[in-house]
């Protein structure tokens, strides 16, 4: 090979390194408690603090936050528990709820644990990322932590597919799940679908009772379903006042409904979402007088 040329081919060789991923690591995973999956890199983004509101200024979900919460705490003891799927009204807590039990997951005494010491890493992982989950469940099998993978907002349209590598976790394929990983979703569809996509599928499929199954009965592979409803003026008007209280705000609770009533109607909406907004607004406005 003529001299002149291995310049050339060493150039080449520099710029395909720079061009591949590099290979996937969990470098990291014991300095936070929370990370974001980045694909590209092959990498865990550590979360030093996860904005997450204390479960118990949660309000109208009762009896959803007591399943998840146990579900949580029994897996960070080594016990069974299952796969998560929170459905329903928007703002009305399903990821607030989510990261809420993960942190009360990684408390001792009522504190919380010391960066990388909790029992439980929460990695956030974006739905467009659904297709690299084999690859990350790779990784963290043989890694000693235990592992939630976290999925907000998640929905599939007519031409997806990374539902699929969704059941690689769900159902865990031949080698099976993996003990020290678990998956929490939260979607504003029961069955992760538009109701329109489904009704059109079964009526022009050749057979309907099949022709959306595969898509559909994916909700149904999570152990846990949770479904979140829009909220009573009852139990909006306990979101503001929890709130209020929380933050000692300085206003009689009559003056504290009509505004956040008033908040809520410009809005369209009552939820937990709504509530929250209106008191970050009102907390502002009174630290100025």
């Amino acid at each position: 090979m003529d001299t002149p040329t291995l310049p050339v081919l060493e150039r080449i060789a520099s710029a395909l390194e720079r061009l591949s991923p590099p290979p996937a690591t969990l470098e990291g995973v014991d300095t936070a408690d929370a990370f974001v999956w980045l694909p590209e890199r092959g990498r865990l983004l550590p979360v030093p603090h996860v904005a997450h509101v204390p479960v118990d200024l949660l309000r109208g979900v009762d009896l959803q936050r007591k399943i998840l919460i146990e579900n949580t705490e029994h897996f960070a003891r080594g016990l069974p528990a299952n796969n998560a799927m929170l459905w329903g009204a928007r703002g009305m807590g399903k990821s607030s709820l989510v990261k809420g039990a993960h942190a009360l997951a990684n408390q001792v005494d009522g504190k919380p644990c010391a960066p990388g010491k909790g029992a439980i890493a929460l990695i956030e992982i974006q739905r467009e990322d659904l297709a690299t989950l084999p690859l990350l469940l790779s990784l963290l099998r043989e890694n000693p932590r235990r592992f939630i993978l976290f999925c907000d907002d998640l929905s599939f349209e007519k031409e997806d597919r990374d539902y699929k590598a969704l059941k690689s976790v769900l159902d865990g394929g031949i080698a099976g799940r993996p003990e020290n990983v678990l998956f929490y979703a939260t979607s504003n569809r029961r069955h992760l679908m538009p109701r329109d996509m489904i009704e059109n599928e079964r009526s022009t499929a050749i057979n309907p009772s099949e022709a959306t199954e595969e898509k559909v009965s994916l909700s149904d592979r999570f152990g846990i379903w949770l479904g979140f409803y829009a909220c009573e003026q009852d139990t909006f008007a306990d979101m503001v006042q929890s709130y209020a209280r929380e933050r000692n705000l300085p206003i009689a609770d009559e003056d504290l409904m009509a505004r956040a009533n008033e908040w809520a109607i410009t809005r369209g909406s009552r939820s937990g979402r709504v509530a929250f907004q209106f008191i970050e607004d009102l907390t502002a406005e009174l630290a100025e007088h």
